[in-house]
Parts: C-alpha cells; structure tokens; sequence
C-alpha cells in the first residue's frame, strides 16, 4: 500500500513538473518572441486598446467627420442665402424658419454652425463669414476674433479672409496692424486680383502716416510684379501724387 502512494505521489510530481516546463519560457526564443512571451499580459492589453483607438480613427475620419461635414453644409446653404442678400444679422444668428427636406425648421446663424461644427470645414468657413458679417455692422473686434479662425488656403478666400482683419484694423484706427494685414495679405496668395489691391491698400495706410517713400515703394512694387492689374496700370499716376504729397 505505502508502495502504491508514493507510485502515485511520483506521478503528480511527473505531472506538475511537465506542467510548469509547458508554462517556462522557451530559451532558445530571441528578440520580438522572446519580448512577447516575457510581457505576453501587457502586450496583449495595449495591442487591444491600439485596436480601439484605431477603429475610433477611422470611425471619425470615414464617418462621423464626412456626415458632420454633410450636416454642416446643409445648414451654410440658408445662412449664405442669407449673407448674399446683405441680411447679414439673420445670417449671423439664424433663428428664422427655413423649409428643409424634413420639413420646417429654424436656420442655424454662422455662429452656431462654427461652434458646432468646429472640427470640419464648413464650421471653418462659417468662421469666415460670420467675420464677414461682423465687419459688416460694424463689431470690429469679434470680427478679428472669427477671421482669425478660418483656416483655409484658397486663392481668394484665403487672401480676403487676412485682408478683412487689416480692415477691422484699419476701422479701429490702429493703422500699424492694418497695414501688417494687408501686406500679409498680399503674400497669402500672389494672384493678379487680391495681391495687388492689398497691396494699394498698404500704401494707403503709409500714406495716412505721411509715409510716403514706404507708399511710393509699395506702388513701385504693384507696378513690376503686377502691371496687368488696375493698381498696376495707375501705379505711375500714385507715384507722382505722392511725390508731390512729401516733397519728394
């Protein structure tokens, strides 16, 4: 009897040794496998939260930010309406009754389609027209505030986005700002429609200073780069003006 237990007693041992070798790390593994079957718990824990992060990822980029886009565009077609007649406080604020595929609703202003749609391009835009509107009527500040949110780089929208600031500038009397503005403006996007009139816009503000060598400057700039232009064409005409303006 004492034989046949300690028989069984050896063979639980067999089992648990051939158990805990099944469970040792295998030396001859070496470098990733070796890494991996080290910290097998971790590596498993945080290649599943990299799997969630990425499917989030694509869920926001093929999905959500596509539809908000879609929604976003829909709401700046009454708002643009709107801002195109010059009814630029109802463009701003929305609130009036728009008739939409599902029916009546009320219209989103600028304001709350770029809070609400912050993170597309739309709401980007909508930044730009509610600036826009604010210059409009006269809220400068809150104009800067919203034009310095756009973010964009069209060949037109772009240039007029910074310009509109040295407006706001320009009508807050702070001609230094303005006339840094304007000139931002006219590099934003050399083209032979924004750059050259920023760019009379400049020497405009340097002439408001009696800084008529630095207007005179830019009007010779307008002339070489941009002589096709309607600045261009009369640049030889304010040059003489201001000339005779400083003595010069």
């Amino acid at each position: 009897m004492s034989e046949l237990n300690n028989e069984t007693t050896v063979e639980e041992t067999v089992v648990e040794e051939s158990s805990t070798a099944k469970k040792a790390v295998d030396p001859s593994l070496q470098g990733i496998q070796l890494f991996y079957e080290n910290n097998k718990k971790a590596v498993q824990y945080i290649g599943g939260g990299f799997l969630l992060l990425l499917v989030a990822v694509v869920y926001y980029k093929f999905y959500h930010l596509p539809e908000q886009e879609k929604l976003a565009s829909n709401e700046m077609f009454w708002a643009q309406n709107y801002f195109e007649k010059d009814s630029f406080n109802i463009a701003l604020n929305g609130g009036v009754p728009v008739m939409a595929p599902s029916g009546q609703k009320q219209m989103m202003g600028f304001l709350q389609i770029a809070e609400e749609f912050s993170s597309t391009k739309q709401g980007s835009l909508a930044h730009y027209c509610a600036g826009i509107c604010l210059l409009r009527t006269g809220k400068y500040q809150d104009a800067i505030e919203h034009l310095k949110q756009f973010n964009g780089n069209d060949e037109i929208v772009a240039p007029i986005a910074v310009g509109a600031i040295g407006d706001c500038y320009m009508e807050l009397k702070n001609t230094d700002d303005a006339i840094n503005y304007y000139l931002k403006a006219a590099d934003k996007s050399r083209n032979s429609f924004t750059a050259p009139f920023y760019l009379k816009k400049a020497a405009f503000g340097y002439e408001l200073k009696n800084q008529f060598a630095q207007s005179i400057e830019i009007f010779e700039r307008i002339k070489k780069e941009y002589y096709r232009s309607d600045e261009g064409k009369d640049a030889d005409k304010e040059i003489a003006r201001l000339k005779a303006l400083g003595n010069l």
